[in-house]
């Protein structure tokens, strides 16, 4: 088969289609033949050589994908050779075939093509764990999200939207912010130019948002803690404002909040199995309704990943990018 693979971390040249081995299905696995993977900033970070794939993960950049299941594994039940999946996967999803633990599998949902399925399963097991799981979004509470425009962040305004939540969503452009209100956020914030918690503090009548899902890091510690309210959580999941920051514990104190920090991609199998099978209860369904939808900004062939990580390192984009392998994808 072909694969995209490293030989040396770099730029986007970085990135090599070639010949390798096929993957062979082990215990309590499947075989999937690719129809379609996408990019996350986690492949650009690996292609630099600062994310390196768990022990035992495939070396090939990609972190879901969709595609038609082509063998099946010892040990492995409800699934038919044939059947049309997407994954979360550690690793391997810039490929013509991987190897996915079958507990890491999910359905195409009713109503979405098998490429722009390629599109869901990290971006909707990062909201659902975080959002959800961790710091239990309720009704009527209301959502903050860094990188609106981003995959992470079209689908956290939908599921937000869907379970009752108002949305205040961050983003560099007119152009962006649109987008995202086209997807229901109530609250715009142009981080070029507004200062979030104050947009907040004035939308909320002063109370702060109950939630926020992070993916800066250390460069918004300070105002994320100051923009919660009252009981707040916290929920940081990257780290493009760096790494170390200094908390205020007394502000932390003072709002009774709490702060969480998770990588999807690290969690054990058993974790991950969890996450996917809550998914497939709680926001699958979603998608027949017509409540959920991928937000794909373009489809580029998988040979050409090198264009696709440059256009998101440009942040030109809305949603996500997706590499396609199949023809009738």
């Amino acid at each position: 088969m072909h694969a995209i693979t490293i030989p040396e971390p770099g730029g986007p040249e970085a990135l090599v289609w070639g010949e390798v081995p096929d993957p062979v299905p082990g215990e309590g696995e499947v075989l999937v033949e690719v129809a379609a993977g996408a990019v996350n900033r986690a492949d650009i970070l690996q292609r630099q050589g600062f994310y390196e794939p768990p022990p035992g993960a495939s070396p090939y950049p990609g972190l879901e994908c969709s595609g038609r299941i082509a063998g099946i594994g010892p040990g492995v039940s409800g699934w038919n050779v044939g059947d049309e999946v997407c994954a979360l996967l550690s690793g391997g999803g810039y490929a013509e075939k991987v190897a996915v633990p079958a507990g890491q599998l999910l359905p195409v949902p009713e109503g979405v093509g098998l490429s722009q399925a390629a599109a869901l399963p990290e971006v909707v097991c990062t909201v659902w764990s975080n959002v959800f799981m961790v710091a239990h979004l309720r009704p009527g509470e209301t959502l903050l999200v860094h990188g609106g425009s981003s995959g992470i962040g079209t689908m956290a305004i939908q599921l937000a939207k869907a379970f009752g939540a108002r949305v205040a969503v961050t983003a560099g452009t007119k152009e962006k912010l649109q987008a995202c209100a086209e997807l229901g956020a109530d609250i715009l914030v142009n981080y070029r130019g507004q200062d979030f918690v104050e947009e907040v503090r004035t939308a909320t009548d002063g109370a702060g948002v109950d939630v926020i899902l992070d993916n800066m890091g250390a460069k918004y510690l300070e105002r994320n803690v100051k923009a919660l309210a009252v009981n707040g959580r916290l929920a940081i999941i990257g780290m493009q404002g760096g790494v170390k920051g200094e908390l205020n514990i007394g502000a932390l104190l003072a709002k009774r909040a709490a702060i969480s920090a998770t990588s999807l991609r690290a969690r054990p199998l058993e974790e991950k199995t969890a996450i996917v099978a809550a998914v497939r209860e709680h926001v699958w369904p979603l998608f027949a309704d017509g409540h959920l939808r991928p937000v794909v900004d373009r489809e580029l062939p998988m040979r050409d990943a090198a264009a696709a990580h440059r256009v998101v390192e440009e942040s030109g984009h809305v949603g996500k990018v997706l590499l396609i392998t199949s023809q009738d994808a």
